[in-house]
């Protein structure tokens, strides 16, 4: 009788466990898929940015909170992109940072990783006047202009939170500075708030 009592405990306890590690991968997946806000840009190039726009090229400027866990894989795909469009393309990673942030505060290994890649420079945000030209709220948000200041792209260039692999984005871009057509003019971005990324779950 003991030993029924402790093998009905065992599988109630297992069948609770399972139950608990489904609804947690469940909240992870939606998670992981659920997009931020998407704000549409200027469809010219801002006048109220400071940012110096190459005029013989596609500029991209991407938009990052420097303590987001999510954008480290924007970044890879910035850096995929520099190297698949062979020097076409002009690139700036805004980082917004709160007005009184320190020093130590802003430099984290996410702005390193941008500043390394060839073609890439990086620029502080402080109190996220350059974002707000762009009308960026989501962490990972792009916009691409081409040469003449037009806007022809925007949107996230990953396919979920910190996922790197081909996604629409990338795709849409790379086709649009190679002279190929696009399928679309915008895709899902998935980060944090640009603006707070204490939302985050993710570990830094």
């Amino acid at each position: 009788m003991a030993l029924l009592f402790r093998g009905t405990v065992l599988g109630l306890a297992v069948c609770l466990w399972l139950a608990a590690v489904s609804v947690g991968v469940g909240w992870l997946w939606s998670y992981n898929h659920a997009a931020g806000a998407l704000a549409r840009p200027p469809s010219q190039w801002p006048e109220a940015s400071a940012i110096a726009r190459v005029a013989d090229r596609h500029t991209l400027v991407m938009l990052a909170h420097p303590r987001c866990p999510c954008t480290r894989a924007s970044i890879e795909e910035l850096s995929k992109l520099m190297t698949t469009t062979r020097g076409r393309l002009n690139a700036v990673v805004i980082f917004v940072t709160p007005n009184k942030a320190s020093s130590e505060w802003q430099q984290t290994d996410l702005r390193a990783s941008a500043a390394r890649i060839p073609g890439v420079s990086t620029i502080v945000d402080a109190g996220g006047r350059e974002a707000s030209s762009f009308g960026a709220l989501t962490s990972g948000q792009v916009v691409l202009y081409d040469a003449h200041g037009q806007m022809m792209f925007y949107g996230g260039i990953t396919s979920s939170r910190g996922h790197i692999g081909d996604n629409l984005g990338r795709n849409a871009i790379e086709a649009l500075i190679l002279g190929q057509s696009s399928r679309t003019g915008n895709s899902q971005v998935f980060g944090c708030p640009l603006f707070d990324a204490s939302e985050c779950p993710i570990p830094e």
